[in-house]
């Protein structure tokens, strides 16, 4: 579609939301949010008529891009014929979609929870474990990130969790592997694998086995900073808990349904966990979804003994065809395949080339697509580009190289002192290029801020 400018529509938009939305992680007054008219495929519009590539995929979640005709499609059909029904019902859309789901995920999660979107999916994972196990604790990651409700937000890693941590939640967050910022003096791959799995023990038996329910981890933290794990790590937290009765949860909220080139990225580390939540691409988050895919073991523990939690919009049926559709749609067009072949030959080269040319960055990881680009102020020292959480002033470096992107035409994920590459999964090799470009120009002004 032709954007076609209409600013007065756009101001009366504009000022209905700041006279009534209420924006979440926001100091209401401080924000100025784009008024958007329009999207399609990888880009979206504003009323000016200004159109931006999307490298942020929304919030990393439309893998299929916006407005796709066969999920819109398939949404007004399912529309027309059962608009919504009672989760404790058997209905076409939600039992297949939880068949597609289930011949995708690896080994026995054939079970499958339905919820409204990832945080939920964590809140529902998490009381499975500890009643499956009859423990209280859980132990997650630091630098990770797994939704705003209670106890997703307690067990995330990162400072959204600071004001609702009460300390009563019975979490315990230790170090995962980032060799990057290794926090175990590590110098390669290994060692950060070994020191890591031995911390991780080691908090499990100053913790008590005997009172740990279960470990979450994102199976490639995302809004963290898209730290792929090194070979063997995630292979050895299944054997830890193997070993102690703990149970393995892996978030594939960011990651699944095609986002590091598999169909989910435990995929690429040949692990099973117990419990894995998804959301965001399971359909494009065209209509909320997101759901616990569970294990053989688990699902046998609710045979005969009640599941104490459920939600009224649980398996809702428009969000389950359109997860029909999604992905049916991603196994037509072969989006799996896609976003893994253009990461290897297009993304990963082109960002490691501007890394090439820029001081600002420090180091380029990722997979499919699903990418980081660390900002510096030195690449010696790895001083990041922001302190830590900045904000105001001391977070101007970021806040200049974003608008730079946003003046050359692309729309940046930007989160501390990152940038995430993380587009549609099909998103053309020449739309990619276009987004790189854009980038090459909004490092330009990182690399001001280079001491």
């Amino acid at each position: 579609m032709t954007p076609q400018p209409n600013p007065e529509a756009g101001a009366a938009v504009k000022a209905a939301d700041r006279a009534h939305v209420f924006h979440s992680w926001s100091a209401q007054e401080l924000i100025d949010p784009l008024a958007v008219a329009g999207a399609e495929g990888s880009y979206f519009w504003d009323y000016d008529g200004r159109r931006y590539l999307d490298f942020t995929s929304g919030l990393v979640y439309t893998n299929i891009g916006y407005q796709h005709p066969k999920v819109v499609a398939a949404i007004q059909e399912q529309a027309a014929r059962m608009t919504t029904f009672a989760p404790a019902f058997a209905v076409e859309a939600r039992s297949e979609a939880a068949r597609l789901i289930a011949e995708r995920t690896p080994g026995d999660l054939d079970k499958i929870f339905f919820t409204n979107g990832g945080a939920d999916a964590v809140e529902h994972a998490l009381r499975m474990a500890r009643l499956h196990t009859g423990r209280p604790k859980v132990l997650s990651a630091y630098r990770s990130y797994h939704g705003g409700t209670q106890q997703a937000v307690n067990v995330t890693g990162d400072p959204r969790r600071w004001a609702s941590d009460s300390a009563t939640a019975g979490v315990v967050h230790f170090w995962a592997p980032f060799l990057y910022r290794s926090r175990f003096y590590a110098e390669t791959e290994e060692q950060e694998c070994a020191r890591a799995l031995e911390h991780l023990e080691t908090t499990i038996a100053f913790e008590g086995p005997s009172t740990v329910a279960a470990i979450i981890l994102e199976t490639i933290p995302g809004t963290a900073g898209v730290m792929p794990p090194p070979p063997g790590y995630l292979a050895g937290v299944r054997a830890l808990c193997d070993k102690y009765g703990i149970v393995l949860v892996l978030d594939e909220v960011m990651a699944g349904f095609g986002r590091t080139g598999t169909w989910f990225a435990a995929d690429l580390y040949d692990v099973v966990p117990d419990l894995m939540t998804f959301a965001k691409g399971v359909n494009s988050g065209y209509v909320p979804l997101g759901g616990v895919a569970i294990s053989a073991e688990i699902a046998a523990t609710f045979a005969t003994r009640a599941y104490p939690g459920g939600l009224t919009y649980s398996g809702h049926p428009l969000a389950c065809a359109a997860a029909v559709a999604t992905i049916n749609v991603m196994e037509e067009e072969g989006l799996v395949e896609n976003a893994a072949s253009l990461g290897a030959s297009v993304v990963g080269p082109g960002l490691r080339e501007l890394a090439e040319r820029h001081p600002s960055v420090g180091e380029v990881r990722g997979t499919g697509m699903f990418w980081a680009v660390e900002l510096v102020r030195d690449r010696e020292t790895r001083e990041p580009l922001v302190p830590y959480n900045a904000s105001g002033e001391a977070n101007a470096p970021m806040a200049a190289f974003a608008a730079a992107a946003k003046k050359a035409g692309l729309w940046p994920f930007v989160n501390m002192n990152r940038t995430h590459v993380v587009p549609p999964l099909n998103t053309g090799e020449a739309e990619l290029k276009e987004g790189l470009a854009a980038l090459d120009a909004a490092l330009s002004v990182a690399d001001e801020h280079v001491r």
